[in-house]
């Protein structure tokens, strides 16, 4: 059974920083592109980072320059670095990877995900 579960998220300040885990059991985080996506009330879910099996990655246009993707195959673990947040990175953040086998095509499509975690919420404001 695949279980992704999200830690890290909270509260900051407009400027600060947060470092969200996805630890994963039941799948090798090595094995397929992982990505992190986020949906803010009343908004449709969007990709934010994702990383390619081969250690590539992509970034939405909002994130590129202040957010970071990595992985740490050892503890099965996927990050998102978070600098410079802004009260409209405010949402809850979801960690999700692709079906075993599966060919991930557009890294920042939530239709291409498989496994979802259950969520953490990250709040910025001013």
């Amino acid at each position: 059974q695949v279980q992704l579960v999200e830690s890290g998220g909270g509260s900051v300040q407009v400027g600060g920083s947060l470092r969200l885990s996805c630890a994963a059991t039941g799948y090798a985080v090595s094995t397929n592109s992982m990505g992190w996506f986020r949906q803010a009330p009343g908004k449709e879910r969007e990709g934010v980072a994702a990383i390619t099996r081969l250690g590539g990655s992509a970034y939405a246009n909002s994130v590129k320059g202040r957010f970071t993707i990595t992985r740490d195959n050892a503890k099965n673990t996927l990050y998102l670095q978070m600098n410079s947040l802004k009260p409209e990175d405010t949402a809850l953040y979801y960690c999700a990877a692709p079906d075993r086998g599966g060919l991930v095509l557009s890294l920042l499509l939530p239709e291409n995900y498989k496994y979802w975690g259950q969520g953490t919420q990250v709040t910025v404001s001013s």
